[in-house]
């Protein structure tokens, strides 16, 4: 099945939302390349960038299910390359 590279942009709002978060990330662990959090103390977020490579049907579930977490919001930015793994 042909997969995609995309980032994931998260901020996170709400603390109590991180473990629900940290669970669905650690459900697809195998597609995810690389993680960067950052702690934002001055607006009270969280801002974490999760690159991943994978199909498209998973990263676009992936976000939604991210997005769908009370206080939490998700965008995904797609690479236009196509790989046939």
């Amino acid at each position: 099945m042909p997969t995609r590279v995309a980032l994931i942009a998260i901020i996170v709002e709400r603390p109590e939302s991180v473990e629900e978060l940290n669970g669905l990330l650690h459900e697809h662990a195998p597609y995810i390349v690389g993680r960067m959090g950052l702690p934002y103390p001055k607006r009270a977020v969280s801002i974490i960038s999760v690159a991943v490579d994978a199909p498209q049907d998973v990263i676009s579930a992936l976000a939604g299910r991210l997005g769908s977490i009370e206080g939490v919001s998700a965008k995904t930015a797609y690479s236009k390359l196509f790989s046939e793994e």
